[in-house]
C-alpha cells in the first residue's frame, strides 16, 4: 500500500449532550470523499480519541468503514497507553478491512527505543496491516529515533511514517538514512519542505474544513511539481497554520467545521469551546485564505 495524497483526520461530531452525532458523522465523511481527499483517519487526535470510551472509538471505526467501503484509504489509529489496548485496536482495525493502521509511542509511558519497538512489533504481529508510523514526542513525550526505526522497519508492514517533531533535521533523517519509509508531512507549517525532500503524503487536521486548499498544495508541489506554485499555496494558508498552532487545535478544527456547514458540535471535556473573538478571528483567516488560494489556483496571482 502506498500513503499518496491528503490524509484527514476525521473530527467526531457531538450533540449538545456530548454523545456522538452519527448522522453528522456520515457527513463529515461523505464532505471528505467529495472533495477528493485521499483517504480518511479515524480515532487521531482530531478525533478526540482520549476523551472516547474504548467502544466508541471502535464503533466510530466500524461507522466510517460502513460509510466509505472502498471509496477512498480508511487508517485507523491504534493509540492508546497499554500495548495490550492498542493490539485490541489494530485486531479490530483487521476485522472491518481497514486499509492501514497508524501506531504510536505510547503517552507517558516514556518507553526506551527498544520497548517502544517491541509496542509497534506487537501491534503488527496482532494486526498484520500496512502501517503508518506516528512520531509525535511533544505528546508522547519519546522520539522513534534511529535505533527504534531500524528495529520497526525489519516489518514489511512499516511503510510510512507521519512525522510531527517539527524537527526539520528529522526529515532530513528519515529521506536519507530512511528511504524505505515513506515521509508524510504531519507539521503543517512545513508542508511544503516535507514535499521537497519527498513526501507525497500529508496528514492534516484543517483538511476537515479546506479540503480543496490542501488538495491544491499537494498537486501543485507532488503532482506538478511547481514548487513556485507550492510556494504561493503555502504562503497564503500560513495564516492558518499559525493560527491552529495557537493552543485550541481541536477546538480551531471544529469550529472551521461548523463555518463548512458541517454541525459538528462541541469538544469534549477537558477542553473548552473557542471564545465569540477567537471565532471571528478564525473566521477571517478562513475567509482570506479561502480567496487567495483560489487566486493562485486560477492562474490569476504570481505574486
Amino acid at each position: 500500500m502506498k500513503f499518496e495524497g491528503i490524509y484527514t483526520p476525521a473530527v467526531t461530531p457531538h450533540k449538545p449532550d456530548g454523545e456522538i452525532d452519527w448522522s453528522v458523522y456520515s457527513e463529515v465523511l461523505e464532505s471528505l470523499i467529495e472533495a477528493k481527499v485521499h483517504g480518511i483517519i479515524i480515532g487521531g487526535s482530531t478525533g478526540e480519541y482520549y476523551a472516547q470510551t474504548s467502544e466508541e472509538r471502535t464503533e466510530l471505526a466500524a461507522y466510517a468503514k460502513d460509510v466509505i467501503g472502498s471509496r477512498v484509504q480508511l487508517i485507523v489509529s491504534t493509540g492508546a497507553i497499554r500495548t495490550e489496548d492498542s493490539v485490541q485496536y489494530a485486531k479490530d482495525a483487521k476485522a472491518i478491512k481497514a486499509d492501514a493502521i497508524l501506531v504510536t509511542s505510547p503517552p507517558y509511558a516514556l518507553p526506551t527505543s527498544q520497548e517502544n519497538a517491541i509496542h509497534a512489533l506487537t501491534i503488527d504481529r496482532a494486526a498484520d496491516l500496512p502501517i503508518m508510523l506516528y512520531n509525535y514526542p511533544g505528546r508522547m513525550s519519546v522520539s522513534m529515533d534511529e535505533d527504534y526505526l531500524t528495529r520497526v522497519s525489519a516489518s514489511k508492514n512499516v511503510v510510512a511514517i507521519k512525522e510531527s517533531s517539527g524537527d526539520m533535521g528529522r526529515v532530513h533523517l528519515l529521506a536519507r538514512e530512511f528511504p524505505n519509509i515513506a515521509l508524510s508531512c504531519g507539521w503543517d507549517d512545513q508542508a511544503l519542505e516535507f514535499f521537497a525532500w519527498g513526501a507525497r503524503s500529508w496528514v492534516c487536521a484543517g483538511s476537515n474544513f479546506l479540503p480543496t486548499e490542501h488538495v491544491a498544495l499537494y498537486e501543485a508541489c507532488v503532482l506538478e511539481k511547481d514548487f513556485d506554485k507550492g510556494r504561493r499555496i503555502m504562503s497564503a494558508m500560513m495564516p492558518l497554520m499559525n493560527a491552529l498552532d495557537g493552543g485550541k487545535f481541536v477546538q480551531s478544527i471544529k469550529y472551521g467545521c461548523e463555518l463548512a456547514g458541517l454541525k459538528v458540535g462541541d469538544v469534549r471535556l477537558p477542553l473548552q469551546p473557542l471564545d465569540l473573538e477567537e471565532k471571528q478571528s478564525l473566521q477571517t483567516i478562513i475567509a482570506n485564505v479561502k480567496r487567495d488560494v483560489a487566486r493562485i489556483t486560477s492562474g490569476a496571482s504570481h505574486g
